[in-house]
């Protein structure tokens, strides 16, 4: 949590948690993801803390789930408007349900969140699972709120008010790693009693030995945080303690990349984009690293009165586009000689994008090859992500890189999927089966990827397999058995009746001849689940694979 005080109240607890922290076991890394059927890509939205603190109300909260809106954000992919620390009134209610501070909130917490909602965007909100929330245990917040023993409690709450993301903030010096599994797990099992689909983003950090990185949290909850807390500063000299600069962040996270997949994400912190304390070229840096590297987006900047520099950067459809892939993989190292660092990240569609980040302050040349980034082929597109120009080349990828800057390409051609790769490059795409013929020039990947009594999962391809471009495309099917489509993300959708419309967003809106646009749902069913066998493209009837 983000309390920038708190150290030196805690420093011989901290002193103390070193000792603690040294005896530690770490766990291996867990097979599967969380499998709650949310967060397939990292969550994007805003969160109130960074900013504003304790100083928070529902008027403020209304305004900035306005300005998501008027500023293209939402459009752009931004969907979480998340409420943090010092929403709560102090006191449970005498059923000991959690309330929102009257004086703050005056409408209520649901009130909130169907605000939210009508604007197209989903609510999000704070606890902690132990007595108290951050603010509360540095006493700058009355009460003893927190969830310990009131799990299930709790989260039929926050299901009552609509909510659709937690975040979970351990806030203590108390407890091991499996005491933490255990208590983050309690809430994860009556999140998911609800039936209703809600993010769990867990901090295991706060005020306690660094776990985030010791552990693949992915079995316990969507998202966990691998750092101490973020401030909007490029490096401030800290291996994993507080306060963490971006520089200092990527460090310890760069080695955690097997551990993300659809589902499960190291979370970088809540972003400063925005807030000062750096340069246009660290900010930029900051944006295109926790978005080769699959951390959660979460903005946490004044939406209100943001310069264009700040929406330009955090409104990017190229870098935005490489986050939302629909692989869910983390950029892993390429190479790295304590300055020039190049990583690389398998996308969907047999791209990849690489990043060449100048850890100096000095610009200087970064190169790595096509080989290197696990394709093969003589002939290859980059696409730089900032500027969107285009050139080719027959393997050699390099560029000028300012001090603290981030170059990021991404790279398309030779035979489309990558061959084996060298140690910490990303893995090989398994050769694939050549697709039945499709019928005009789109084909539809359809597939339940998971499935629960209320409700399942779907994601969808369309793969344009004409010789033209599709610039803006609409995808068309027919449920059968009563499926309601309730979220989606890589598009937009309506609903009439059993037909569905599914929309691009801006990042996804071109198709180029071979290229794909992927985009998933959560939807409610009833009787057998049948799958569409049907679709139709801008009016234009598709072949099924």
């Amino acid at each position: 949590m983000r309390h920038r005080a708190r150290r030196m109240v805690t420093a011989l607890t901290v002193g103390l948690l070193v000792v603690v922290g040294a005896t530690t076991v770490l766990r291996t890394s867990q097979a599967l993801a969380l499998n709650n059927g949310v967060a397939r890509t990292p969550p994007m939205g805003w969160n109130s803390w960074n900013t504003f603190g304790c100083n928070i109300n529902e008027t403020l909260i209304r305004q900035m789930t306005d300005a998501m809106v008027s500023s293209g954000l939402r459009d752009a992919g931004y969907q979480y408007v998340v409420v943090d620390d010092c929403w709560m009134n102090p006191n449970r209610d005498s059923a000991g349900n959690l309330q929102g501070d009257p004086s703050r909130f005056p409408s209520g917490m649901k009130a909130l969140g169907d605000y939210i909602h009508a604007r197209g965007l989903k609510f999000g909100i704070y606890q902690a699972p132990l007595d108290r929330t951050c603010a509360q245990f540095f006493g700058s917040y009355p009460g003893a709120t927190g969830s310990q023993g009131r799990e299930a409690q709790d989260a039929r709450q926050f299901a009552a008010w609509g909510v659709d993301y937690l975040k979970y903030d351990w806030c203590s010096p108390s407890g091991t790693i499996d005491d933490q599994v255990r208590t983050f797990a309690r809430m994860r099992d009556a999140l998911a009693a609800t039936g209703r689909p809600i993010v769990l983003s867990i901090n295991s950090n706060s005020i306690h030995t660094k776990t985030g990185p010791q552990r693949d949290w992915g079995d316990v909850s969507n998202m966990w945080r691998t750092t101490e807390d973020i401030t909007n500063a490029w490096n401030t000299g800290q291996t994993n303690g507080y306060p963490m600069g971006i520089q200092n962040i990527v460090d310890v996270t760069v080695p955690l990349a097997a551990r993300a997949r659809p589902g499960a994400f190291n979370d970088m912190d809540m972003m400063e984009v925005g807030r000062g304390g750096m340069s246009d070229t660290e900010m930029r840096s900051h944006f295109a690293l926790w978005s080769i590297l699959a951390s959660p987006l979460i903005a946490g900047n004044d939406l209100r009165n943001m310069n264009a520099a700040t929406r330009t950067i955090l409104t990017n459809t190229n870098l935005i586009g490489i986050s939302q892939d629909p692989l869910g993989l983390q950029a892993t190292q390429v190479s790295f000689d304590g300055t020039r660092r190049v990583l690389a990240k398998r996308l969907s569609n047999g791209d990849v994008a690489v990043a060449l980040f100048n850890q100096g302050t000095a610009t200087t040349t970064i190169s790595t090859t096509a080989s290197a980034i696990g394709l093969s082929g003589g002939s290859f597109t980059l696409r730089e992500a900032w500027t969107n120009a285009t050139s080719t080349t027959s393997g050699a990828i390099s560029a000028s890189v300012p001090g603290h800057g981030t170059v990021v390409y991404r790279v398309s051609g030779g035979p489309g999927t990558p061959t084996s790769t060298p140690t910490g490059t990303p893995t090989a795409v398994p050769t694939t089966v050549t697709p039945p013929p499709s019928a005009g020039n789109c084909q539809v990947t359809y597939a339940i990827t998971g499935q629960w009594p209320a409700g399942f999962q779907g994601d969808v391809t369309v793969r344009n397999t004409g010789t033209t471009p599709i610039d803006g495309w609409s995808l068309r099917w027919s449920f059968a058995n009563g499926q309601q489509v309730n979220q989606a993300w890589g598009a937009t959708y309506t609903q009439s009746g059993a037909q569905v419309t599914a929309t691009n967003v801006a990042y996804n809106a071109s198709i180029s001849p071979g290229g794909t646009a992927t985009f998933g749902f959560i939807s409610s069913w009833s009787g057998s689940n049948t799958r569409p066998n049907a679709f139709t493209l801008n009016g234009q009837a598709c072949g099924v694979a």
